[in-house]
């Protein structure tokens, strides 16, 4: 049994979960790698990326290159005589980097692969309208999440849990997952899995303001999958169009009333308490909105300020 010299790269508050139960599952973890502080928000405040936050309070050795092929980076990350790197949400490494230790670099990838590489495969899963989802551990190579197989795990998606939901469970999934690549990787147990390729693997493709506008021409459950699978981040949006007024709206919560009717698609219909949307043959009943410049609110405190007349409509 060979003692674990853990070098970890991630970024998000995804990574940070895994890397907590690294650490506390009594791993040596020797190095931190993750990305530069880079300015956020309105003000443009420099933001430490929430791995950095976790490192710093837990005074761990952290690296921040802004280029992984630059000579000190590289001579840095070797005198950390680690022999396994570790990945969560982090960005593509160079050969020189996940080549480095003895031991290898492995990478846990939020999905079933060899579906849904990429960079947005908990928001694609649902949006695909998928009942099932998972983590996977690969051995990074020189392409992005191709790498041989570890370990895998499934879960169910349910067909009303978010994007946030389900990066919550899959989070735990994964801590369970890494923690059992890693004794197979000490114990000199591990066997891998080729992936292989196929016309039929859909991809997580990097989520953009085009593939995050809401389609009224689609179907319902389409409609109804995107807001979930994009709440609460990035988000859904669309433009409210009422007289004289356009809006950019967020729409984070809705609910689908299969419920056939003689509006337009796209008609925007109120009570005083209630907001929906025609749909093809049904409503979505719109549970949780963000106006420009206002608070993320329920239909019912949005109507309690806000009134809309007989012509608005969703585009």
């Amino acid at each position: 049994m060979e003692k674990l010299r853990i070098v970890f790269m991630g970024t998000p508050e995804f990574a940070v979960g895994i890397l907590d139960t690294i650490i506390k599952n009594n791993y040596e973890v020797v190095g931190v790698i993750t990305a530069a502080d880079k300015p956020a928000g309105r003000g443009q405040k420099i933001k430490y990326s929430a791995v950095k936050e976790y490192a710093l309070e837990h005074n761990l050795n952290l690296l921040q290159p802004t280029n992984l092929k630059d000579e000190s980076f590289l001579s840095e990350l070797k005198s950390l005589n680690a022999n396994l790197q570790v990945v969560v949400a982090f960005r593509m490494l160079p050969e020189v980097v996940w080549k480095m230790p003895k031991l290898g670099t492995f990478n846990l990838h939020a999905s079933l692969l060899p579906n849904y590489r990429g960079a947005a495969p908990i928001n694609w899963a649902i949006i695909n309208g998928e009942t099932k989802t998972g983590v996977t551990t690969f051995f990074i190579d020189d392409k992005i999440d191709t790498g041989a197989m570890i370990l895998s795990k499934e879960t169910p998606i349910a067909a009303t849990e978010n994007a946030g939901e389900l990066h919550d469970r899959l989070m735990n999934l994964g801590c369970e997952t890494v923690v059992e690549t890693l004794s197979l990787i000490e114990k000199g147990e591990v066997t891998t899995t080729i992936q292989t390729d196929s016309s039929e693997i859909k991809t997580a493709y990097k989520l953009n303001k085009d593939n995050c506008k809401i389609d009224f021409s689609k179907s319902a459950t389409e409609i109804y999958n995107l807001i979930r699978g994009l709440s609460p981040y990035p988000s859904a949006w669309c433009f409210i169009k009422d007289e004289e007024n356009e809006w950019n709206v967020k729409i984070y919560e809705t609910n689908l009333v299969l419920e056939s009717h003689d509006f337009e698609v796209g008609s925007i219909i109120t009570t005083r308490k209630e907001m929906k949307i025609a749909l093809e043959n049904s409503f979505l009943e719109i549970k949780s909105i963000q106006f420009p410049g206002k608070k993320k609110m329920t239909a019912s405190e949005l109507l309690n300020g806000m009134t809309f007349s007989q012509d608005a409509k969703a585009l």
